[in-house]
């Protein structure tokens, strides 16, 4: 009987391997399947005085062949992939709209100097006037696209990851639901492994790390533990916490991945490293908040420098200019109060920009501790001391903070200020009538025709409109020279209206030219050269005729090449030009990533393919195996049945 048992044993062994070696073929291409193995060992000998009798073989179990630390790595090198293909998928459409020659701001800014460009050559011409109010339109609707586009993106961005949370969260609840199947069959055969089961979960765990990154814990009893962010628990055996999307404490519009367990709600979306949510709360953060405040910094410091000349002009119809653009530096700023903020009744303070050369592309936080009020730079959490704010105001990269006018700050109460976000949304024109455009200077010089020097005055400027027009305020300035204006042999000009008083001028020395300014006087500037004689007078008066004149066009033109931005090393086109290349070179970065996040989840795949994977060359060799294995236990068994029939035959005669 000892012979049969071996055969027998032996043949239903050879029947689970080529059970076994067929389950292999047929799941050859199923993702995440692990092929499976067979482990025999021979049965306990039978003890006989001589020794022992084996009495052959047993399936131990079936395990598959799997290596935790490979399927680690497959994990990370997933949510690595998936993290830098969004990021660069979102990137590159950013990159396309501001390098597009169609729809970016080069152009647009472009031909909207060469219209002022042109004004100067003809400031009489309304043809002229009018192109410049075209471009200028233009010029308008091209920030109000980028911004438009840019706020589509933000929706898209919102929009796709509520999808990867709700895909998430399906993907957590079926882990959660293997689990229980998992330590149900384990449990009934012993503590043998569900291979399938556990392949299914390993999927679903990969799956998981394509939307965010995750680390795993398996328990005694087979159940698998997931954490996301920073260690905050999602699976725990059969129990899951819910992902959801919240909005942002500071800003309604900004949404935040929050992870939802024992009716806990945590935010985690600053923990996140790895994929598609991760990829896109970086691009967000990283390149769409960025351009938006860099394309709001362009639209402030073009509406603020265009209007300053432009007020210091006049137009066709001999008055002053007023703004050219609708102003946007003492309302682009936006304040957003944290929902946590418990100052009642609720404070009130004004952010505006006055200062655009210091002026940064930051968005930053107010912060009350109860005893200090700080102002962090969020681009590099740079933190500014308030002294002053908020019971006076204070002035930290071009934004003036307004004093209190109501309501208490708490300690604990936040504040987040964006400066330039939504500028280019607003950014509008102000001027629409071809007449009213100030090309001319406001002010002109004369020589008194009876007078008998070589005396000359010109480059008449102003830097701001205070006192002006003169004729409202004294009326045309005169210059009278007078060898003794100033006593004691010492010669100059007696000033008669404006701000009077003397000017020192010595012929004998400075008939090359001298430069004066009125500061407390609109800043009149000018120049006097030569050699005037004793009672030679010059005056200073209103342009109103100022049709042919194009001293304010010329000036309005030089801002194009005037550095403005970055603390006055950068044109408004340069500031533009420095974004368009920053996200371009991000753009690229994002591409060479790709490339090399895809090499290394390929690479590591193979490793798991070859350590895991199904080789069917091996697997029709095991079936060859098996079945001469079969072929002989059955044949053991012939043998045992023919000498047992031989027994019985040799008995019975």
């Amino acid at each position: 009987m000892s012979i049969l048992d071996n055969g027998v044993s032996g043949l239903l062994a050879a029947q689970r391997g080529l059970t076994t070696a067929g389950h292999n073929i047929s799941n050859a291409n199923t993702p995440g399947f692990s092929r499976q193995r067979v482990d025999f060992a021979p049965r306990t000998p039978q003890a006989q005085g001589n020794g022992f009798i084996g009495k052959g073989v047993e399936v131990v179990g079936i395990r598959r062949v799997f290596d935790s630390f490979i399927t680690e790595q497959l994990r990370a090198s997933t949510s690595g992939s998936e993290q830098i293909k969004v990021f660069q998928e979102l990137t590159a459409q950013v990159d396309n709209l501001l390098a597009d020659p169609d729809g970016g701001l080069s152009p647009a800014l472009q031909d909207y100097f060469s219209s002022l460009q042109e004004l100067g050559s003809d400031p009489s011409s309304l043809a002229s006037r009018q192109v410049l109010i075209g471009n200028a339109e233009n010029l308008a609707q091209r920030f109000h696209s980028i911004a438009a586009r840019l706020g589509d993106l933000r929706a898209e961005t919102n929009e796709r990851l509520r999808g990867v949370v709700a895909e998430a969260n399906a993907i957590a609840q079926g882990i959660a639901d293997l689990n229980q199947q998992i330590v149900v069959a384990q449990g009934a055969t012993g503590g043998q492994p569900a291979n399938d089961l556990l392949d299914q979960r390993d999927e679903l765990v990969r799956q998981l790390s394509e939307r965010l990154n995750v680390n795993t814990l398996v328990q005694d009893d087979g159940a698998l533990n997931v954490s996301v962010g920073s260690g905050q628990s999602l699976v725990v055996g059969t129990t899951v916490g819910t992902l959801g999307v919240v909005r942002n404490a500071f800003d309604p519009g900004r949404e935040e991945v929050a992870l939802t367990t024992g009716g806990t709600s945590i935010p985690i979306s600053d923990f996140l490293t790895g994929g598609e949510m991760a990829g896109i709360l970086n691009f967000r953060d990283q390149i769409l908040n960025q351009t938006e405040n860099s394309i709001g910094r362009v639209a402030i410091g073009l509406a603020v420098e265009i209007n300053l000349q432009h007020r210091l002009g006049v137009d066709l119809n001999a008055v002053a200019g007023g703004d050219f653009f609708q102003p946007i530096d003492a309302t682009a700023p936006n304040i957003l109060s944290n929902q946590q903020n418990t100052g009642a009744p609720p404070p009130q303070f004004t952010a505006t920009v006055t200062d655009i050369g210091a002026l940064t592309t930051s968005d930053y936080r107010l912060d009350f501790d109860g005893a200090t009020h700080t102002l962090t730079r969020l681009s590099d959490n740079s933190v500014t001391t308030l002294a002053t704010f908020p019971g006076g105001s204070e002035t930290v990269d071009g934004i003036t903070l307004g004093a209190l006018t109501a309501g208490t700050i708490a300690p604990g109460d936040s504040f987040v200020i964006q400066p330039t976000r939504g500028a280019a949304r607003t950014f509008n024109l102000a001027v629409s009538d071809p007449r009213t455009v100030a090309a001319a200077a406001p002010l002109r010089t004369a020589v008194a025709v009876a007078n008998l020097g070589t005396g000359t005055i010109g480059g008449e400027s102003v830097t701001n409109t205070t006192n002006l027009p003169l004729s409202g305020s004294g009326g045309t300035i005169t210059l009278s020279f007078d060898p003794d204006a100033l006593g004691v042999g010492i010669p100059g000009f007696t000033v008669t209206n404006g701000p009077g008083g003397t000017l020192a001028y010595d012929p004998a020395t400075e008939s090359g030219g001298k430069s004066f300014t009125f500061a407390g006087f609109g800043g009149v500037s000018f120049n006097v050269s030569g050699v005037p004689r004793s009672g030679d007078t010059f005056s200073i008066g209103d342009n109103s005729n100022g049709v042919g004149d194009n001293r304010n066009a010329l000036l309005l033109a030089a801002i194009q090449t005037t550095n403005v931005l970055t603390g006055g090393s950068s044109t408004l086109e340069e500031g533009y030009g420095q974004l368009v290349t920053e996200v371009g070179t991000l753009t690229r970065q994002a591409e060479i990533s790709v490339a090399v996040q895809d090499t290394l989840l390929s690479q590591v795949t193979e490793r798991r393919e070859a350590s895991s994977g199904v080789n069917l060359d091996e697997e029709a060799a095991n079936l060859l195996r098996f079945q001469q294995a079969y072929q002989a236990s059955a044949q053991v068994i012939s043998t045992a049945n023919q000498l047992f029939a031989d027994l019985i035959n040799a008995v019975g005669r």
